[in-house]
């Protein structure tokens, strides 16, 4: 393997100190033409690449923001992802996107990891109910911004969704179709999220006159399709069938809705449906499916943009801003109202 080319190899080509090499590549106007020329013609002989996360490191901080996410294979957090790298890359900032598949030990480790590489700031989803990863990670002095998760206190910015809202959306959606009894397919229960929309759930169901007792829960321990399609067999063998479902994210209904397909029953015919997060798939699935829209590259953008605030602020006047956004219920063919 050939040996790469350093500053003092393109030194000693051109015939000058290290110190000229330097100030070539960062400040060219303090060189003599024929001097740069020369140290130029070197750097381009020998193919040198200066270490832009040495020289990084050395101003303490890099040029990276990172972004950690509960799930990658969720296109949520593609959506996410693209509106940070967005806000990011107009800065002239790249992003780093990683995955903590909702695990808080793989959480700290890559908190971990962004403080060893001095990250310009960290946008997270976090995984750990109890916080305790971020506490640990504030000593780095590294800035952070919460994504889809409401800040608990005034310390640090976030961006969310108002999810009690998206829940009283949903459910109300089926009430008004002429449902009764609706299923709530659910997460994992330490996620605000989840708590948030059967919170909202049930609050629609109190509106309409109706007992807690109407929403019937299917939890589930993860957020895939593959859970979705568990949820719905459970769902088949629940006597009286509710006649409406109502899942935390669209990919739980769209398991959801290949369990019911393949068990011969119709969507919205027999069962109505609706998802949450309208991702691209909700709109193409066998039957379009009514979902919850939430605004995922607006919070990945706005995210960003108040994480650089921050990490610019060098006369500390920065202050810290909870923004909630609000979710829109988008109607489609799965959820329209029952037959008689």
């Amino acid at each position: 393997m050939a040996r790469v080319a350093g500053i003092k190899d393109v030194a000693r080509q051109a015939g000058v100190s290290v110190g000229t090499v330097s100030n070539v590549i960062n400040r060219p106007e303090a060189v003599s033409p024929e001097t740069r020329a020369r140290v130029l013609a070197a750097i381009e002989e020998l193919g040198y690449v200066r270490s832009e996360s040495a020289r990084q490191l050395r101003a303490g901080r890099s040029r990276i923001v990172a972004l950690l996410v509960l799930d990658m294979g969720n296109p949520f957090f593609v959506d996410v992802a693209r509106g940070a790298e967005r806000a990011a890359r107009d800065a002239g900032l790249g992003v780093m996107v990683c995955n903590s598949g909702q695990s808080p030990s793989e959480e700290a480790e890559y908190l971990g990891l962004f403080a060893e590489q001095r990250v310009c700031g960290v946008l997270v989803t976090p995984a750990d109910p109890t916080g305790r990863n971020l506490e640990a990670f504030r000593r780095h002095g590294i800035p952070y911004v919460l994504v889809d998760r409401v800040a608990s206190g005034a310390d640090v910015c976030a961006v969310s969704v108002d999810d009690v809202r998206g829940g009283v959306l949903a459910v109300g959606h089926l009430l008004s179709s002429g449902h009764r009894s609706v299923a709530y397919v659910s997460g994992p229960d330490d996620l605000q999220q989840i708590r948030d929309r059967r919170e909202g759930a049930l609050s629609a169901l109190a509106d309409a006159g109706l007992p807690s007792e109407a929403l019937v829960e299917i939890p589930c321990d993860r957020l895939d399709v593959t859970a979705g399609r568990d949820a719905g067999a459970r769902l088949l063998g629940l006597a009286p069938r509710p006649t409406a479902v109502f899942c935390a994210n669209d990919l739980l209904a769209l398991g959801v809705l290949q369990a019911l397909y393949a068990a011969g029953v119709r969507v919205p015919q027999d069962v109505a449906l609706v998802g949450y997060d309208d991702i691209e798939f909700a709109a193409a699935a066998a039957v379009p499916l009514t979902s919850v829209r939430r605004p995922a590259a607006v919070m990945g953008r706005m995210a960003a943009e108040l994480l650089l605030e921050e990490a610019d602020d060098a006369g500390g006047t920065h202050e810290h801003r909870s923004v909630v956004l609000r979710p829109e219920l988008v109607v489609r063919a799965s959820s329209t109202p029952p037959t008689s």
